[in-house]
């Protein structure tokens, strides 16, 4: 049997038959094979289709070129008229069952437009909420400066990314990764590290989820019980006055000379607010309610249910952009520039805390781990860099627009800019209508995003360790219940999104955005002989560039 496939006219490399290869490989209309088998051991009749005898007709021309060659020579490859079409491509079974094959290189390209918001679409994640902040921390001034360069430098090593599979000679790297094409350079290291910063990244992101969702849900929670029962002022924060309320959940000054500002308290009447209180707090409690939720859909098989509601990130995106607008006209700008010395109310330009812009923006323009797929479904391919500089460009607009929207308008004064939260939403009361329906719409999309990012954990690392995404419901359990474990304690003990993405962006962002790109592109170019000074010392600032984000984050 093992005869019928072995070629006439060439011989294959030890190590490499046919059925190692799979049929799976590569969806390649000039690269794939359709094969047929006869239905035997049938034991009942079936009413699905068999194996039609075009099939089989087309099976044997496609055995006849096979035989006379094997399928890494490209000498007597079977011509195109005798390959179908992709979408008349069908894997069939034992049983004669045919199986109609779905996407890879022949399905349906994307015009620029839709590549371009899908690569917007992903990268607008969690880091939106903590641009304002992050602002603040490194002065305005300042921080308007950092994120264009940031965004300069994440594009440029993205960029180095979407070409290094092309860098590479004598192989095929149609259907490779980035993953691939660190094995293929670094080996078995260059795969795990790979993993591993990925892993970062994904846990990571996992982690701000489930302190934005306690975050959300408490004030979900709250919002609706004060309505029921018509508590009126709901915030025991020093916030300012009027219709726009905006409060400051932990000032640094004194504000009780400041008639401007106004500091309320729920009253008390009986134990029903203090008993809902002690039942429903942020830290104490909500962390823990989300487990009976979350911890049941992250043992599902399959995510596909969930990839449904992915559109729900754009409408958030597109919401929240709404919402930052109507403020910012509500409120009118407040800003006074202090170059270097600050004010009771205001910061200066330039701040020594920087860093901690710098290691958002890692995470906020981290999509180099996926560029590679994302730009295979370009219609067309000679425009990825083009298209790629464009949603760039979009994504640091919306960054940009967001994070000075909110600094310009935070009522400074009577409030300090300091007041600005890692979550910008932190500084509106629970009983804001409008903030209301963000979190509520927030809450919704990140339950749904949330079982995604675990399987993408799963299957990354299950299938690394075990072989198959699906090991056993013990292993997966046990890896579900340590991430969980994660979420709940850094929303009790530290809810703080700014700080756990720029831990988490600057650590996978040293060796995905900064390290991997530079030291690949460099070999590649020192193997064909033409690496050169400028080059290599350019490429080596960019590796101490992340080194010093990384380092930057625990000195600041």
């Amino acid at each position: 049997m093992d005869d019928e496939w072995k070629p006439l006219l060439a011989s294959e490399r030890a190590g490499d038959s046919y059925t190692d290869r799979g049929v799976t490989d590569s969806l390649d209309p000039k690269s794939k094979r359709p094969f047929h088998v006869e239905p035997r051991n049938i034991v009942e009749e079936d009413t699905q289709e068999r194996v039609s005898a075009e099939a089989s007709v087309m099976n044997s021309r496609v055995h006849y070129y096979s035989r006379l060659t094997g399928s890494s020579d490209r000498l007597l490859v079977p011509p195109d008229h005798v390959i179908p079409a992709p979408e008349e491509i069908y894997v069939y079974s034992p049983l004669g069952t045919a199986y109609k094959v779905q996407g890879g290189e022949g399905s349906v390209k994307n015009p620029s437009i839709v590549t371009i918001f899908a690569i917007w679409n992903t990268m607008m994640g969690t880091a939106i909420l903590s641009i304002p902040w992050s602002i603040k921390q490194a002065g305005f001034t300042c921080g308007v400066i950092i994120l264009v360069t940031m965004g300069l430098l994440t594009l440029y090593c993205c960029y180095r990314v979407l070409k290094s599979p092309k860098a590479i000679q004598y192989a095929d790297t149609s259907d490779w990764e980035f993953p691939d094409v660190c094995k293929y350079y670094f080996g078995t290291f260059g795969q795990w590290s790979s993993l591993v910063f990925s892993m970062v990244s994904l846990v990571g992101a996992m982690v701000v989820y489930w302190v934005l969702m306690s975050n959300f849900l408490f004030n979900t929670g709250k919002f609706i019980y004060n309505y029921v029962h018509n508590v009126s002022m709901t915030d025991d924060e020093f916030g300012t006055n009027g219709t726009e309320r905006v409060i400051c959940p932990f000032p640094n000054t004194d504000h009780e000379d400041n008639s401007s500002l106004s500091m309320f308290y729920v009253s008390d009447n009986g134990t029903g607010t203090s008993q809902f209180d002690r039942w429903w707090s942020k830290t104490n409690t909500v962390p823990f309610y989300l487990i009976i939720l979350l911890l049941p859909l992250l043992n599902f098989r399959s995510a596909s249910f969930f990839a449904r509601f992915t559109f729900l990130g754009t409408i958030s995106v597109i919401y929240l952009i709404f919402l930052v607008t109507l403020k910012a006209i509500r409120l009118g700008f407040h800003l006074e520039f202090h170059w270097f010395d600050s004010t009771k109310l205001f910061l200066p330009e330039f701040r020594l805390l920087f860093p901690q812009l710098t290691g958002v923006l890692t995470l906020a323009f981290f999509i180099h781990n996926c560029i590679i797929t994302l730009m295979k479904s370009n219609k067309n391919q000679q425009n990825n860099v083009r298209d790629l500089s464009v949603a760039y460009l979009l994504v640091g607009l919306t960054y940009l627009y967001v994070g000075v929207m909110i600094f310009a308008s935070f009522p400074s004064p009577p409030l300090s800019k300091d007041c600005i939260e890692p979550n910008f939403l932190d500084n509106f009361p629970s009983n804001d209508i409008m903030v209301f329906v963000a979190r509520t719409f927030l809450l919704f999309q990140m339950t749904t995003v949330y079982p995604l990012l675990g399987y993408l954990v799963r299957v990354q690392m299950m299938g690394q360790i075990f072989g198959r995404p699906y090991p056993g419901f013990f292993h997966v359990f046990t890896l579900n219940i340590i991430i969980v474990g994660a979420g709940v304690l850094m929303a009790k003990f530290y809810p703080n999104i700014g700080s756990i993405i720029r831990y988490s962006g600057a650590l996978c962002g040293l060796a995905l955005v900064f390290v991997f790109p530079s030291v690949i592109h460099m070999m590649s170019l020192h193997r064909i002989g033409a690496l050169r000074w400028p080059s290599a010392l350019f490429h080596s600032f960019i590796i101490l560039l992340g080194v010093a984000n990384l380092v930057g984050q625990f000195l600041v």
